[in-house]
């Protein structure tokens, strides 16, 4: 195990063998994890109605216990304690696991011939093995990634463009999360953490991950739908790992109780239509 200083927060930092400096300071999760907190804590004294104003919380140190590289070379899970305490030695919660952002991606499909102010709209889920949830079958929402070039990318945004021929860019995407347009102040008036990401956060007592949740919705052709209804059932041939599941947008909050960005997106799209944003 090595130490050094963090060399803009001035935080000692344990790392465990095989790990170094420049790999844990060009990890971008970490580098936003420390930021954010940095910033989270520095509110303390900034806000004399800040409930820590007058005996502040400080990141003391960091220990770094694992960690995982993808493909032999890449750093892609950490997991660490962050020891934050006050001057009274009350401490906070800080074993986190680092991981980084991803996004969800709520996919309507509308009938073509159907009304503008038609109820009639389909979802895509998607049935795969998730481990750390002990499930082989677990339905969700696709999640992914948005690459450099605006594309939805991932084992969701393949499948999809696969069974549906659907190729999704960021100029056929509305960010639910954003049009919630979360605010940085409470209904009191007092300055909160402004500078979290607009996103849900599924874990946020252990994992470092957000998700902002986008909508991308189209009109196919009813003939087209309702071939698609009939075959994507969820059902896996022998060998597949990840399969589709159309299912009525009314049906999701079911469909999708046990996913948080299921959840996540029914909530935010039922109220941004109620206040007439979608």
């Amino acid at each position: 195990m090595s130490t050094f200083t963090h060399p803009d927060y001035a935080v000692p930092i344990t790392l465990p063998e095989g790990l170094s400096q420049e790999q844990l300071i060009g990890f971008h999760p970490f580098r936003s994890w420390i930021s954010t907190l940095e910033n989270s804590l520095s509110l303390q004294a900034q806000n004399r109605s800040h409930p820590f104003h007058q005996d502040p919380y400080v990141l003391r140190s960091v220990t770094v216990q694992s960690f995982d590289l993808f493909g032999g070379k890449r750093l892609g899970f950490l997991k660490l304690l962050a020891e934050v305490s006050n001057s009274a030695g009350e401490k906070l919660p800080g074993s986190v696991f680092l991981r980084g952002p991803s996004v969800a991606m709520l996919v309507i499909l509308i009938p073509e011939d159907a009304s503008v102010d038609t109820d009639e709209r389909y979802v895509v889920l998607t049935v795969q093995p998730r481990i750390p949830a002990g499930s082989l079958e677990f339905v969700e929402l696709p999640a992914g990634m948005v690459d450099e070039e605006g594309q939805f990318v991932g084992t969701a945004a393949k499948e999809i463009e696969e069974e549906l021929g659907l190729n999704i860019l960021t100029t056929e995407l509305k960010c639910l999360s954003e049009m919630a347009g979360m605010s940085p102040k409470s209904d009191n008036g007092k300055i909160q953490d402004g500078n979290l990401p607009q996103a849900m956060y599924p874990s946020a007592g252990g994992c470092d991950e957000y998700i902002p949740i986008y909508m991308h919705e189209r009109r196919v052709p009813r003939d087209t739908l309702k071939d698609w209804t009939g075959r994507l059932t969820g059902l896996r041939e022998h060998g597949e790992k990840i399969s589709l599941k159309l299912i009525k947008m009314q049906d999701l909050w079911r469909e999708g109780a046990r996913d948080a960005k299921s959840l996540a997106a029914v909530a935010l799209w039922e109220s941004l239509r109620r206040e007439g944003k979608l």
